[in-house]
């Protein structure tokens, strides 16, 4: 298993986020047991090109302080929603690695999440999401509270995704499988 930690970038984790302050408590709670456990955690940037103030070099690019990987942790950019994209190689890395089992948390729900999760699953993939470990923000269609029950609750469970709660989220990471 590897925990996917999906565009959780200075430039848009804020409390325009849907359950924000849960959000980063959680995504908080998963690199530890993770990193605890030794976990893989791997981090994905969206880069939306040069002068865009959104790209590689600019603050609001780099991993939101909280979340901050290690110098050993690999990160994947990408240019497009889904972080399988040929263009990131994080697909070709975890097929070399023979890993199939992916806990993502992130933003955004209605975007990114949603693509990597549907993508992963595409690819063979067993994508695991756990509870307020992804958030949005409203949209002209949908509140971001909306958007996560949407996703996280209609959309992605018996479909593309095992969606489970935060407690069995650590239970997954600390190897307790039942």
């Amino acid at each position: 298993m590897v925990l996917l930690v999906v565009d959780a970038q200075n430039g848009i984790v804020d409390e325009r986020l849907y359950a924000f302050e849960k959000f980063v408590s959680n995504i908080k709670k998963l690199i530890g047991t993770a990193r605890e456990q030794g976990i893989e955690v791997l981090y994905v940037q969206h880069d939306d090109g040069p002068g865009t103030g959104f790209s590689i070099g600019d603050d609001e690019f780099e991993v939101y302080s909280e979340f901050q990987p290690t110098p050993a942790e690999k990160r994947f950019v990408k240019t497009a929603c889904s972080a399988c994209r040929k263009e990131s190689g994080l697909l070709e890395y975890l097929t070399a690695k023979g890993e199939k089992d992916v806990m993502v948390c992130g933003i955004m729900t209605d975007f990114c999440i949603n693509a990597t999760v549907e993508a992963g699953f595409e690819h063979g993939l067993h994508m695991i999401v756990p509870a307020y470990a992804n958030s949005t923000q409203d949209n002209a269609h949908m509140t971001g509270e909306q958007s996560y029950h949407y996703y996280n609750e209609f959309l992605w469970p018996e479909r593309y995704a095992d969606c489970v709660s935060m407690d069995r989220a650590l239970e997954l990471l600390n190897g307790k499988v039942s």
